[in-house]
């Protein structure tokens, strides 16, 4: 699962490079969307900066945030926010998202050896004063391949660690892949696998942690308690730019200066992120209530007037997504289960569906035409893996009747009954949100309803987004299909989503030709260039044939920022040290 809210990411596997997004807070890319995306600045303007001063940035969410602060534990990007002033990952990017050397640690990949090597610079300390050791780059494959942390993102990309299998299914008690040449605290730890793969130098790849975790601080918590306990929901410790002052749970956390951290003095004397509900954002901006504050794309009319506010953007690696049930997740056996007899596991029913959707009415509608919709899977950002060619599903009833008429999903009176002649009933899980989101949702119901599909929403109303994420990564009995949306991670392979052993796979489909295409994306013969792009574009086609996922659409992500501000920038290269270079102009 690598981009809202049901997931975020900084670049920790990348912080993660999956997490959930919460819908209401919109963010296909084509050369279009980038002409009107130039229209916006990437960063705020640079000037010199003066030290003090306090930064109140908004949490937009209408739910409380879960405060699970360990991005191995974590699945929600409204909990990455909040610990955005503090969490940093171990390396630093250039904009396509390289990594380099310039971050918390050096990365070197062998391809001889099989081996990737990261080295913590020396300085590099937790808020406690203690230097980051190799031990605490370690730990956190443990928490995540442990199975008493109940962790969502133990992977089969993870798992081409050598160890890393035997340990998760308690054959070892160590990951014999990982060594630490200079013992646990020394600063180098060199990690095993039984081959690399061509997407290893990007940040966001999946293969490997791009985090570490305190274990002098956390290794007396057992692993089972590891989620709930204090060190992790209250006393959170990190090596970031901020440590945390004050937390009042669900609602705001207050940050001051890490004065170990390594890069040297933050700017500011003081961060404060709190919650605001997606419909009281517009106003808060408006009223300069938060310093920072990311905008609405269908409250955008209203605050595009701001005075005071810079407004700051960028074409964000996210989309939103329907999807439809058609298995369960196999806690025991580690992977999904297809069910061939579930009521979704018709690829003309799925299809008609995908065609029924009126997106780019509905974005035009309710985002002030910031929102757009997307062809594939793969956004745009992406360069050349992305297919240009994709067609993707535009609105079209009447396309969309005939596949059901063929199929033999016959109207009998007002709704259409299963080729079988059994009543269809199709329940329908969606998040709440913006004012705007039961709107849409109660929109492509109807669309749904023309057709003569009986669509109507799980348990009759929109789901609170802590309650819809439970429901949808635990396979809630009743859900025949959902929306949801993706902070994707920072390199492009789909496996960590998609694949039989990825419990990011919510709709749990598993196919032969599915797996074959994942493993062709990640293969030795993709360190060819041309190679991987062919395959990327021939599992786009597949997915968008098959429709068990459809991707809908991306936005502009636009930031409203106080104009006496400067360092604040959504430049991929800046993201590790954003909130280090945040402060007042001169």
């Amino acid at each position: 699962m690598k981009k809202g809210k049901f997931l975020s990411s900084v670049g920790i596997l990348s912080s993660v490079a999956l997490t959930l997004v919460a819908c209401g807070k919109s963010n296909s890319n084509n050369t279009d969307e980038s002409k009107k995306a130039s229209k916006f600045p990437q960063e705020m303007p640079k000037k010199a900066v003066k030290q003090g001063g306090t930064v109140k940035y908004a949490i937009e969410s209408d739910s409380p945030f879960t405060g699970i602060f360990a991005s191995e534990l974590s699945t929600t990007t409204t909990d990455s926010d909040v610990a955005a002033p503090g969490q940093e990952s171990l390396f630093d990017v250039e904009d396509d998202y390289k990594i380099n050397n310039k971050g918390p640690a050096t990365f070197k990949l062998d391809k001889n050896a099989k081996t990737i090597t990261i080295t913590v610079k020396k300085g590099v300390k937790w808020s406690d004063g203690k230097q980051v050791v190799a031990k605490d780059l370690e730990y956190p494959y443990e928490i995540i391949a442990n199975k008493e942390t109940k962790c969502q993102r133990y992977t089969d990309s993870l798992a081409s660690i050598k160890g890393l299998k035997e340990y998760h299914e308690g054959k070892a008690k160590t990951i014999s892949g990982l060594e630490m040449p200079d013992g646990e605290n020394g600063r180098t730890m060199i990690i095993h696998y039984s081959e690399l793969k061509p997407g290893m130098y990007n940040s966001g790849n999946g293969y490997f942690w791009e985090g570490a975790e305190p274990y002098h601080y956390l290794k007396d918590v057992p692993f089972s308690k590891l989620q709930s306990s204090d060190k992790i929901r209250k006393n959170p410790m990190f090596f970031g730019p901020y440590k945390l002052e004050k937390l009042v749970r669900g609602q705001s956390a207050t940050w001051v200066p890490n004065k170990y951290y390594w890069r040297g003095k933050p700017k500011l004397d003081k961060i404060v992120g709190s919650v605001v509900s997606t419909n009281s954002a517009s106003q808060a901006i408006k009223s300069q209530k938060f310093d920072i504050a990311d905008v609405i794309n269908s409250q955008w009319k209203s605050v595009k007037d701001s005075k005071n506010t810079t407004f700051i953007a960028k074409i964000p690696l996210y989309y939103s997504y329907l999807s439809f049930k058609v298995g369960k997740w196999d806690a025991k056996k580690g992977k999904n289960v297809m069910d061939p007899n579930a009521k979704m596991n018709n690829k003309a029913l799925r299809q008609a569906i995908a065609y029924g959707m009126n997106i780019s009415q509905v974005d035009k509608k309710y985002s002030n035409s910031l929102s757009f919709h997307i062809p594939t899977l793969i956004p745009a950002q992406f360069g050349d893996y992305f297919d240009k060619s994709a067609k993707g599903y535009d609105f079209n009833l009447k396309k969309a009747n005939q596949i059901l008429d063929k199929a033999g999903y016959k109207k009998k009176g007002k709704w259409r009954v299963q080729p079988n002649g059994k009543p269809l009933k199709i329940k329908f899980l969606s998040q709440a949100g913006s004012a705007v989101q039961e709107p849409i949702v109660q929109n492509y119901i109807q669309q749904w309803h023309k057709l003569g599909l009986n669509v109507s929403l799980y348990n009759g109303r929109l789901i609170e987004f802590n309650s819809y994420v439970d429901k949808v990564q635990n396979d809630a009995p009743g859900v025949d299909m959902f929306m949801g949306a993706w902070q994707l991670s920072s390199e492009p392979s789909p496996n960590d989503l998609y694949s039989e052993g990825a419990p990011f796979n919510l709709g749990r489909f598993v196919t032969p030709e599915n797996s074959k295409l994942l493993k062709a994306i990640d293969s030795q013969k993709a360190f060819d260039h041309k190679y991987r792009v062919e395959q990327f574009h021939k599992w786009q086609e597949y997915m968008l044939d098959q429709a068990y996922t459809v991707p809908v659409n991306n936005a502009y992500s636009i930031t409203a920022v106080n104009s006496k501000l400067t360092g604040y920038s959504l430049k991929p290269s800046h993201g590790n040290q954003v909130w280090f270079k945040v402060g007042y102009a001169k």
